[in-house]
């Protein structure tokens, strides 16, 4: 039986009259590993901060295990927080920023020693307790910052796009060092990031938000593959993303086309969103596709060819590991099962992602 650890209740905040959070309310289980996933400005990191208790919200609650900690100071919550920038003590060793959150406790000589041990340990980082802040790595210093906050035994760590300092690679390595930290320690983790694929490979739930709204909370291969709008098909990954008329059940014109898809239940003649994934096109022969047009462009991305088709007005993109010649005609075709269908957004919070 899932345990709730954290709960938002009907959280609103707004800065200097621009509301940056709106009714938002989320509940977390103990253990997870849950992603806030949205662009700058959406309400990720007031959202941290609220639960850290660095920020105060202007109506709602935090609940943490049942108990309203929405007035608590920082020290006195279950939690610790991993920023971008790690605030390391430069005139301290890496032992003595460990133990700096211990020794305000008032812990043992002996218990502060094995924990660093453990902590050091946990993040790859043994023989390294002498040196400064100064002398490692960007990727080291992250994980000292880990280990210090893990030392401290909190319920839920807060970790506030703690990789977005560092190069691909090294970030790559620290998402995989992240899910073997998770699992090993027990502990509830909560991400902030605006990178879809970083959500996508750490995570057990995503949490896609944009304007201080909850767009979409769910697995990731959910949240993949049955976007629920628009915003979230366009955030998350790359998608085509076409203007359709749902004639009836398992049938949708595109672009004068009539498609079969596997969607029902949106009435007859309804004005629709279509969501296709790149790598769920096929490239055919012109007289082969359901629609055909002009092949414009082709990037090889190594894994696959970006081919981009240009169909009465609208630029088609393609994922295929077979190359097309620019300037060419050619055809597109996709299994029904494919084909995404969605209501029309109501409000501008769940259009396509627009440019800022």
């Amino acid at each position: 039986m899932s345990e709730k650890i954290l709960v938002l209740d009907a959280i609103s905040k707004s800065f200097d009259g621009k509301t940056i959070l709106n009714n938002f309310s989320l509940e977390i289980e103990r253990n997870e590993f849950v992603t806030l996933l949205g662009p700058s400005g959406c309400g990720k990191s007031t959202t941290l901060r609220i639960i850290g208790g660095f920020v105060k919200p202007d109506s709602g609650r935090v609940l943490f295990e049942g108990r309203d900690i929405t007035l608590l100071p920082p020290e006195k919550r279950s939690v610790n927080t991993v920023f971008q920038k790690y605030s390391l003590f430069p005139h301290m060793t890496v032992r003595e920023n460990i133990e700096f959150g211990l020794k305000l406790k008032k812990k043992t000589r002996q218990y502060i020693h094995d924990k660093i041990d453990y902590a050091l340990k946990l993040v790859n980082m043994e023989g390294y307790a002498e040196r400064s802040p100064d002398s490692l790595s960007g990727g080291q210093q992250q994980r000292v910052a880990i280990a210090r906050a893990i030392v401290n035994e909190p319920e839920i760590l807060l970790l506030d796009e703690p990789l977005g300092a560092l190069d691909m690679k090294l970030r790559h390595n620290m998402q995989r060092e992240l899910i073997k930290i998770k699992k090993e320690v027990g502990i509830t983790f909560l991400y902030v990031t605006h990178d879809q694929e970083e959500a996508l490979m750490m995570s057990d739930r995503i949490i896609v938000m944009n304007k201080g709204i909850i767009q979409q909370a769910d697995t990731s291969k959910n949240i993949y593959d049955e976007p629920q709008n628009a915003f979230v098909a366009d955030f998350i990954g790359d998608s085509n993303i076409i203007d359709g008329i749902m004639r009836r059940d398992c049938l949708v014109e595109i672009q004068g086309v009539e498609f079969p898809c596997v969607d029902t239940g949106f009435g007859t003649n309804e004005k629709v969103d279509v969501v296709i994934r790149p790598e769920d096109l096929e490239l055919t022969a012109p007289e082969d596709g359901l629609l055909s047009g002009t092949v414009l462009s082709v990037i090889f991305k190594g894994a696959y060819y970006e081919i981009k088709v240009e169909i009465r007005g609208f630029e088609w993109m393609i994922q295929s590991v077979n190359p097309a010649i620019p300037g060419t005609k050619a055809g597109i075709t996709v299994l029904p099962d494919n084909i995404q269908i969605m209501h029309k957004p109501l409000s501008e919070d769940a259009e396509v992602v627009k440019d800022e």
